[in-house]
């Protein structure tokens, strides 16, 4: 079986966060951007896999079409044992572009719809390829995006709670904002508080005892440069809380370089940035090594979500899947990775990631 075609598709779904924004420098982000990679082969079978591109999807589709189209058109597509040497030949191809950022996103859709086809060849899901399922359900969290009025904080937690969350994630930097959602929420739900690289090793310690009463389940990414592992074991040993960090990982070299320094507790790989799964299965090796736990970074809604439920699927261990808190006006997978009255997603039963996009939705919402 040959690699035929590789297509990049840039989709945009505009999205309505009520009272919370999202933004990158001075720009408010008002949708997501999706790149979702189509790679056809000669047998008939379409592997789906998407790329990080929040606020580069054009960027990210040039690299999808010149970097990772050429390496992989005419190809052999290999079985599930053959893609980590599949894929680590194109690492080293791609080298001298840097194995970060935007070179790295584009490698991670190609290798999630490698893996798609791998198990759609064989007519199972994804997970199957891998290990044995322990869950069927994934439960999730409400990923709110930054608000900043305690109060407003206060009152979309209580929402997500009565929907079925079963935790919250703030995006904020304030210790206000962290007791509110403590008090709206109650003593058992779990709070995850993510920063966004914001502080210093010591404003991050002081952060972390100001905020210890309101029990967060831990602090991703207190600190600046998110790779300065160092401070953020620093940060863990001193400020008295658990730290999570990854999702600006790329590669299980870097994975590796963090828990050797002890940097976290939580180990947070984003299958659509670290490399795909190939990757990200590297990391959960480490991660059991090193005796860390997994949260996976996935607030989006293109193949890299449904590859994350198939492989969080493989593991018992109360892990949450994360869901962006918003409105979207289409899915495209026709709302069946919808978060239920019981705060859980279903995990897809269908070959490969388990379903096939909507097209029609990716034409009505795509950029030419």
């Amino acid at each position: 079986m040959l690699i035929t075609n590789v297509r990049a598709h840039h989709i945009r779904i505009p999205y309505d966060a009520g009272v919370a924004s999202f933004k990158q420098g001075a720009s408010a982000i008002s949708a997501l951007e999706i790149i979702m990679v189509e790679v056809s082969t000669d047998a008939g079978i379409t592997g789906w896999g998407d790329a990080f591109a929040y606020v580069s999807p054009r960027t990210n589709r040039t690299a999808v079409e010149e970097m990772i189209a050429p390496q992989a058109l005419g190809q052999k597509v290999p079985d599930a044992a053959g893609i980590p040497a599949f894929m680590e030949q194109i690492q080293r191809n791609l080298h001298l572009f840097g194995r970060y950022g935007i070179t790295m996103f584009a490698i991670s859709a190609l290798d999630i719809a490698i893996w798609d086809i791998a198990a759609k060849a064989k007519g199972v899901p994804l997970h199957r390829l891998i290990g044995e399922i322990k869950r069927t359900r994934i439960p999730a969290y409400a990923s709110l995006l930054r608000i900043g009025k305690p109060e407003l904080i206060a009152r979309e937690c209580e929402t997500a709670v009565r929907q079925g969350y079963k935790a919250i994630k703030l995006h904020e930097t304030t210790t206000p904002a962290v007791f509110a959602a403590r008090q709206a929420i109650g003593a058992d739900i779990p709070l995850m508080v993510d920063m966004n690289c914001p502080l210093t090793g010591e404003e991050a310690i002081a952060f972390a005892h100001s905020c210890r009463d309101a029990a967060p389940l831990f602090l991703e990414e207190p600190v600046w440069p998110p790779e300065d592992f160092a401070t953020l074991a620093e940060v863990r040993s001193k400020g008295g809380l658990s730290v999570a960090a990854g999702e600006n990982a790329c590669t299980a070299y870097q994975f590796k370089q963090m828990m050797q320094a002890g940097a976290v507790s939580h180990a947070q790989p984003s299958v659509i940035k670290v490399g795909g799964i190939t990757e990200y299965l590297k990391v959960v090796d480490l991660a059991d090594q090193f005796g860390v736990r997994l949260a996976p970074h996935s607030p989006y809604f293109g193949p890299g979500l449904l590859a994350t439920l198939q492989l969080l699927s493989l593991r018992d261990d109360s892990s949450f899947v994360e869901m962006f808190y918003m409105k979207r006006p289409a899915c495209l997978w026709g709302g069946r990775i919808d978060v239920d009255a019981n705060g859980d997603v279903e995990v897809p039963r269908g070959p490969g990631i388990g379903y096939e996009p909507d097209r029609a939705v990716m034409e009505q919402y795509r950029i030419s």
